[in-house]
């Protein structure tokens, strides 16, 4: 079975408690650092195939807060979205959690990392 790669930000708190899970359950993954490594485009392009672009765009976090409303208004397309995502990897939702290119999971949530667990076991 192929490692599962987590892609987000270090110092999110829901990245951390992911692979804080992730480590409990003895799984072993990747860690592709946005700020460090930034957003593989064709990885982005592939998630906006599989989830959408409207799964991907966090607009609760602060990075999309803190656009202006012009910028948020214009996000309106997999294009716009796609283009903002990177050039502002923050606004991802995190983190994005895939195995041999499937998205398994954006985001983070315990129950629902369980039945993870049984697909990466």
């Amino acid at each position: 079975m192929s490692t599962l790669t987590v892609y987000g930000i270090p110092n999110c708190n829901t990245v951390k408690k992911a692979r804080t899970w992730l480590d409990e359950q003895g799984l072993a993954y990747a860690f592709h650092d946005y700020k460090k490594l930034g957003v593989p485009a064709d990885r982005l392009d592939d998630w906006i195939k599989q989830v959408g672009w409207e799964v991907l765009v966090n607009r609760q976090g602060s990075t999309w807060r803190e656009l202006d409303d012009a910028t948020k208004a214009a996000v309106i397309d997999a294009a716009s979205a796609r283009a903002l995502m990177l050039d502002k990897a923050s606004v991802i939702k995190r983190p994005v959690i895939e195995q041999a290119g499937k998205v398994l999971a954006v985001g983070f949530d315990e129950a629902k990392a369980k039945a993870l667990a049984s697909l990466a076991g």
